[in-house]
């Protein structure tokens, strides 16, 4: 049995978060998901050992971009510890690949980046795209059901502290859930923080910034603005579009299949 602890979290996130393991908020949250791997382990998504992947595969000092997702996918076989992402074997036609996915992959044609080949993300996340979900678990079959486990206090706590560390972020806010963590960035005047509605097919085309334009024939141009910004401070544009599951499996470490 897995037993969560501090040591799961990478220690340069650790750093980050300074004296946030000695709280309370992190003893709750640690007995929490304590508790409910001893009782369901097989219920839980992803694996505890993916729970931190967005950190493992996103070191601080990589960080150049944040998407901000709320909780893991609670189908089967779809949660690999970073937001949006999915298994590469997931066809895209099949009914299990997300609206959200299909929505970005539809706003990166637009933007003349192409069509996402797969719903892989991991060479987002190796390119410095923090794929953060706002709660890290989930049991499966029920949406939301571990947002009350504590996640919250941990995760404001690294959203405030890399906004504070780090400066000329791109934060990509996609729907009320991830802009009620504008007050913890926007005290940084040096981030860039993009927000639309959701990009899933309940709200898509919603609010009066839509992540797609009704119709589909203009998007809210953030992959773009995204790569601009990155150019103007000195940095490396994202790839958005990986044009090859070569050595996909290799480079995210273990079977993605999760």
């Amino acid at each position: 049995m897995h037993s969560f602890s501090e040591v799961d979290i990478p220690q340069d996130w650790r750093e980050l978060l300074g004296n946030y393991f000695d709280s309370a908020e992190w003893r709750v949250l640690k007995n929490n998901l304590q508790v409910l791997l001893a009782q369901e382990p097989h219920l839980i998504r992803p694996e505890p050992e993916f729970f931190f992947k967005a950190l493992q595969l996103t070191p601080v000092d990589l960080v150049k971009v944040v998407i901000l997702g709320q909780d893991p996918y609670h189908s089967p076989g779809l949660a690999q510890g970073l937001a949006f992402s999915i298994p590469a074997d997931i066809a895209m036609n099949s009914r299990a690949f997300p609206s959200s996915l299909r929505n970005i992959s539809k706003a990166l044609a637009i933007e003349q980046f192409g069509h996402l080949p797969h719903g892989d993300l991991h060479h987002w996340a190796k390119q410095g795209v923090l794929l953060l979900n706002t709660a890290l678990s989930v049991k499966l079959g029920e949406a939301g059901s571990h947002v009350n486990l504590g996640w919250k206090n941990l995760i404001d706590q690294l959203i405030s502290a890399l906004a504070h560390h780090k400066p000329h972020l791109v934060w990509l806010l996609w729907g009320g859930h991830a802009q009620s963590k504008l007050p913890l960035i926007a005290n940084n005047s040096e981030q860039l923080i993009l927000q639309s509605s959701h990009p899933s097919g309940l709200g898509v085309y919603k609010t009066d910034r839509p992540f797609l334009e009704p119709g589909d024939q203009k998007s809210s141009g953030h992959f773009m603005k995204t790569n601009e910004w990155l150019v103007q401070h000195s940095q490396t544009p994202i790839q958005w579009i990986s044009h090859t599951t070569k050595d996909l499996f290799s480079e995210s470490g273990e079977d993605t299949s999760h």
